[in-house]
């Protein structure tokens, strides 16, 4: 979430709030405060995606040994002053922020339109940071590399900034690192900026909420009240217009124009009706018509942490959680399981299915007039089903409900209006119900086999599995992806399919230093995954071929694909040499749409 404009006023309107911090400095004093505990920093992992991927050639994604040495670096800093951190993602979007969710996706849906007329415009891709979108999937893709770095990484199961909040403060912890206004109204501990934070001397910038209060002459319990009037994720400024147009009038007859006086304007409001002994309770003094006060009432609520309470509510009972509507057809073990592996983010969209059946995903970086290809959303539409399938019962029940899956899924052309209606699909090869705390937790070779064969049922590739024994799981799941998509989408060209591969196959073994000095290797291992995932592609009646470019880069020389019927293993070899040597810095092919991946994608 955030406040509207509360940024903006603590950084140009009061900048006694905002206070530069030596980090190594609060880690010692912290320590010495608190001997029994290391200085750990919550971080808010979805706010600080910009800040580390730097990745120079951000339209094509996919620079993932680059990405991990960043991430390296990251951690080392904070390890090498003393600090541990734990990194906190949005693992779901609660009913009452969809509203708000949607309007920010249907925004960036126009954003990323700008992107692909830019690069149809200009071949290359926009310099200015105004058109700057992140890689898709950057989020989760996160977790799950930090995770393998060793850190603690959890995902929400709730509003993430309430569970950073809360879990910041039960720990005892030194700091918030993120980047949202909700961290100054939530009571918790300090809220240090990561757009401020300097690696190099670890230094960034505190924001006070002591120091807001005293600047704006209010009590801390006043803060949500402050956050609301304002508008935030839950309460809209809109909805809270008249009040603060109020506020400003009677604000403006007492004082003259100052810049953020809008902020001063709904403080002294809330000062003005401040509840005291005997007064009127709460927001009751405020003459609120009642759609006004139940929106207030809620706002309020959502930054009140277990144990705290407001001066401004007749009753300070927390929000309640949310009914998991699932529990009838999910058995509880597999609930727990599930719960368990969420909030150690070792997986995601599972237990969304299994504990209210509404799942999202966000924003793509996909051209909305390339109608040749389909959105991804919608591309693996089946492969969601056989997976919902796996997870939910497909008959129906003693009552005849029949379970289905809500889907926010963003895509060109979907107005987000209201949910997509899925229903779980069965596997074509899967004899009885899937033993799912086998498939999760057993590691014998018998269900490693099962796991494997039910990845390959769930992509519709069964046929393949005693062709795919030799390979190890990593380039299976490449092969299935890869394969997948060549089917489906019917509009890949060969060099499509190589440059997935290459990536698996060639690369992904190789460090961040090692990517910088890249030479082609690992080919005669290429070359078998290239050949069948061709053939798979052949089998479903889907042959894959080279093709030339439609819209090229100025400085950037076409790939000399192979065709399939001249596959020359030692000059394919000195080519895709030749090719790296030669590939201009952050140039890219297109192709439908589609970039092909350079020397620098690849690190």
């Amino acid at each position: 979430m955030g406040v509207k404009g509360l940024q903006y006023f603590m950084e140009t309107c009061c900048a006694d709030t905002c206070v530069p911090v030596d980090l190594k400095q609060m880690a010692v004093d912290h320590v010495k405060a608190h001997p029994d505990r290391t200085a750990t920093v919550v971080v808010d992992g979805m706010a600080c995606l910009r800040y580390w991927y730097r990745c120079q050639a951000w339209v094509h994604g996919g620079q993932w040994q680059e990405y991990m040495h960043i991430l390296q670096e990251f951690v080392d800093a904070f390890t090498a002053a003393g600090i541990l951190l734990v990194f906190f993602f949005d693992g779901t979007v609660e009913d009452q922020k969809r509203a708000e969710w949607v309007k920010r996706r249907l925004r960036v849906n126009q954003d990323i339109a700008r992107v692909f007329q830019h690069i149809k415009t200009h071949g290359k891709q926009p310099n200015s940071r105004d058109l700057f979108c992140l890689p898709s999937g950057l989020a989760t893709f996160s977790r799950f590399a930090l995770k393998s770095l060793g850190q603690e990484t959890r995902c929400s199961v709730r509003e993430g900034d309430y569970e950073i909040s809360n879990y910041a403060l039960s720990h005892n912890c030194m700091g918030i690192l993120g980047q949202d206004t909700d961290f100054v109204i939530y009571n918790t501990v300090p809220y240090l900026s990561i757009n401020k934070l300097c690696l190099t001397n670890m230094t960034t910038v505190l924001f006070s909420r002591e120091r807001l209060c005293q600047g704006l002459k209010l009590h801390m319990t006043d803060l949500p009240l402050l956050a609301c009037l304002l508008g935030n994720d839950v309460v809209s400024e809109q909805q809270m217009q008249r009040l603060r147009n109020s506020a400003l009038a009677s604000f403006r007859k007492k004082h003259r124009q100052v810049q953020g006086d809008k902020v001063y304007a709904v403080a002294d409001f809330i000062n003005i009706h401040h509840p005291s002994t005997g007064a009127t309770f709460g927001l009751s003094s405020l003459s609120l018509v009642e759609e006004e006060k139940e929106a207030l009432e809620k706002g309020i609520r959502i930054y009140l942490l277990p144990g705290q309470t407001s001066p401004w509510l007749e009753s300070s009972r927390l929000v309640p959680e949310s009914e998991c509507l699932m529990d009838k057809f999910v058995p509880g073990d597999i609930l727990q399981a599930a719960l368990e592996k969420h909030t150690r983010a070792e997986c995601f969209l599972v237990y969304n299915v299994l504990y209210d059946g509404v799942v999202e995903c966000s924003n793509t970086l996909e051209d909305e007039d390339e109608v040749e290809l389909p959105p991804q959303a919608v591309l693996y539409l089946p492969v969601r089903e056989r997976i919902y399938g796996l997870l939910l019962p497909l008959q129906p029940d003693c009552s005849g409900q029949t379970v289905s899956v809500k889907e926010w899924f963003v895509f060109p052309g979907n107005p987000l209006k209201e949910p997509t209606r899925v229903t779980p699909k069965p596997l074509n090869n899967l004899k009885g119900p899937p033993d799912l705390m086998a498939l999760w937790f057993r590691m014998d070779p018998e269900v490693k086999a099962v796991q494997t064969s039910t990845l390959l049922d769930v992509f519709d590739l069964y046929e393949f599995t005693e062709e795919l024994k030799r390979f190890d799981s990593p380039l299976i799941a490449v092969m299935c992806l890869v394969t997948y998509i060549a089917i489906q989408a019917r509009q890949l060209s060969l060099e499509d399919v190589d440059a997935y591969l290459s990536q698996a196959v060639c690369v992904r073994l190789k460090s961040f230093g090692e990517m910088q000095q890249l030479w082609s290797s690992g080919m005669s291992l290429f070359m078998s995954v290239r050949e069948l995932v061709l053939e798979a592609c052949r089998r479903r009646g889907v042959p894959i071929h080279s093709r030339p470019r439609r819209l090229q880069h100025r400085d950037a020389r076409p790939v000399e694909a192979d065709d399939l019927h001249r596959e020359r293993g030692h000059q394919l070899h000195h080519s895709t040499q030749q090719e790296f040597r030669q590939q201009p810095r952050a140039s890219a092919h297109y192709q439908h749409g589609i970039p092909q991946y350079t020397r620098q994608t690849l690190a």
